[in-house]
């Protein structure tokens, strides 16, 4: 069986690592420490460590002021609050100036599950990639959190790490390459490409194996990093596949799906399907039945690919004649 680890716990311990290792590192969290898993670094170690209470416009100017000095601060609170209630001072203050500010923001999308709508946040990719200069990261699992916050704090510049409640499989290896904005091969295939990003890797690794066995060879690239994205690894993949999938645990608006979509339109324009929650809010739920709900699991991947496939095949019968 899969171990399957949350990528908030694998935060906590990576800062504590970092902590060890470069006494510049500080953390700030929201009054949530224990669910952000800052709580050990701030045992370790308290004085680099800034419990802001439930304030987190105010955090986010704090940790700006921080990095002027030279710090290296991690922010962190649920990714409703980070995004919702701090977009001026993120905007205003952290990327307009280009400060060294970590955004490690913890609970994303439905997988919050019984927390509900108010904390559920599946639009805070879109409106964090709509910032000039700030980089935007969704690691797939508990390894690549590890090596995601770890490259986060070698990064100079504003970084936005969007990070999950619920505990999701290992899909990757500590030896595996990791560099921010390119995108990682994890399966081959030449008949459809799916391109996914944190939780949905792993379903879009499951749908992979189902399509196997009806005989259709997916390729799956995990793309870790929404922005800047990987051009030239989609680019690669709509020439040599002809049918691209996204997946993603975000409103489809805004999201991977649009920044694929923006790409190939201008380079190779290619059949698309897309994965993501249409054009409606979350709900409380267990987080497995409201992917089922939200149509974001393994077979809900097979039926886009199904489909992508049939148009694929379209277009080319059309080109033919």
């Amino acid at each position: 069986m899969t171990e399957k680890i949350a990528t908030r716990v694998a935060y906590g311990k990576a800062l504590l690592e970092l902590g060890e290792k470069n006494t510049n590192i500080v953390v700030l969290d929201a009054d949530l420490s224990k669910s952000t898993t800052t709580a050990e670094f701030s045992k370790k170690f308290p004085t680099r460590f800034f419990n802001m209470g439930v304030a987190e416009a105010n955090m986010m100017n704090t940790a700006a002021g921080l990095a002027t000095c030279g710090k290296i601060p991690f922010v962190s609170t649920f990714c409703i609050f980070a995004v919702g209630r701090a977009w001026e001072q993120i905007r205003n203050t952290v990327t307009y100036c280009s400060l060294n500010v970590k955004i490690v923001a913890t609970h994303s999308g439905v997988a919050v599950g019984g927390d509900g709508s108010s904390h559920q946040a599946i639009e805070d990719i879109a409106i964090t990639r709509a910032i000039p200069t700030l980089t935007v990261i969704e690691p797939c699992d508990a390894v690549e959190t590890r090596k995601a916050v770890f490259a986060a704090s070698e990064y100079n510049g504003p970084v936005y790490i969007r990070l999950g409640r619920a505990p999701v499989p290992i899909i990757t290896k500590p030896e595996d390459e990791y560099k921010i904005g390119r995108g990682i091969l994890l399966k081959k295939g030449d008949d459809v490409t799916i391109v996914a990003c944190g939780a949905l890797v792993a379903n879009a690794l499951d749908a992979a194996s189902i399509l196997d066995n009806e005989g259709i060879k997916a390729a799956v690239i995990n793309m870790h990093t929404l922005k800047p994205i990987d051009k030239e690894i989609l680019i690669k993949a709509a020439k040599e596949t002809g049918a691209i999938v996204t997946a993603e645990q975000h409103v489809l608006d805004g999201g991977l799906g649009s920044a694929v979509a923006a790409i190939l339109a201008r380079e190779h324009p290619t059949p698309m399907e897309f994965i993501g929650i249409d054009n409606r809010f979350g709900q409380s739920g267990e987080p497995e039945v409201l992917f089922k709900h939200y149509h974001l699991t393994a077979q809900d991947i097979v039926n886009a690919v199904r489909q992508v496939i049939k148009r694929k095949v379209q277009q080319l019968q059309s080109l033919r004649v």
